[in-house]
C-alpha cells in the first residue's frame, strides 16, 4: 500500500519541509514569511491525525505506512526546530530543547529498529505519552513561526516557548518511558 491517500499524505508532510525551510528564503516581508510558513506548517501537522483517521476508516493501514508516519512526523519537527533555532527564537534554551528533542527521536528510533530485531517490538510500541509529545510540538512550533501578536494580545514568540519547553519536559518523560519498557528485554537478551 505504498500510493494510498492516507500514505500520500504522510508524503505530504515530508514534502513540505523543504517548502517550509524555502519560505524564509524568500524576499518577502518577514510577516509574510512568517504567516506563510506557520499555515503551511499548521496545514502539513494536520495531515498527522487526517493520514491515520483515513487509513482506518477506508482500511488502507499498512507496515509501510505505520513505518512512514512517525519518520515524517520526526522530519518535520526536527527541520522545524533547526529553522527556528537560527533564527534564534526559542530563546537562550533553545540549543538544548533542540538537542533533547532530536536526541530523544534518534535515541528512540535506534531503540525501536534494535528492538525489532530482537523480536520485542511491542515493547516499545508507540504510547500514549508519545502521542502527547507529538502534540506537543506541533502546538509549539506554529506558535515559534508566526513570531507575533496573534489577536493583538498572544505574544506568539513567548507562548511558543513555553510550550515548547512543556513539550521538552514530554519528551524526556517519554524516552524514560520507552526505556524502562525495553530493559527487561535487554537484561534478558543481553550478551
Amino acid at each position: 500500500m505504498f500510493l494510498t491517500l492516507p500514505t500520500l499524505l504522510t508524503w505530504a508532510r515530508i514534502v513540505a519541509i523543504p517548502l517550509i525551510v524555502g519560505i524564509f528564503q524568500m524576499p518577502w516581508s518577514a510577516e509574510l514569511r512568517n504567516l506563510v510558513a506557520t499555515v503551511l506548517f499548521v496545514a502539513v501537522a494536520l495531515t498527522d491525525w487526517l493520514d491515520g483517521y483515513l487509513a482506518r476508516r477506508l482500511n488502507q493501514t499498512s507496515s509501510f505506512g505505520a513505518f512512514l508516519d512517525p519518520v515524517a512526523d520526526k522530519f518535520l519537527v526536527c527541520a522545524s526546530l533547526l529553522v527556528l533555532l537560527d533564527m534564534q527564537r526559542m530563546g537562550g534554551w533553545g540549543a538544548l530543547f533542540s538537542l533533547v528533542i532530536i536526541g530523544r527521536e534518534i535515541a528512540i528510533s535506534a531503540l525501536r529498529e534494535w528492538m525489532a530485531q530482537i523480536g520485542a517490538s511491542r515493547s516499545v510500541a508507540v504510547h500514549m505519552v508519545g502521542k502527547l509529545k507529538t502534540t506537543a510540538q506541533m502546538v509549539a512550533i506554529p506558535f515559534l513561526l508566526f513570531d507575533g501578536q496573534l489577536f493583538g494580545v498572544i505574544d506568539t514568540r513567548l507562548w511558543g516557548q513555553w510550550l515548547l519547553g512543556g513539550a521538552v519536559i514530554l519528551t524526556v518523560w517519554s524516552m524514560v518511558y520507552y526505556l524502562q519498557k525495553a530493559v527487561p528485554e535487554i537484561r534478558a537478551r543481553a550478551g
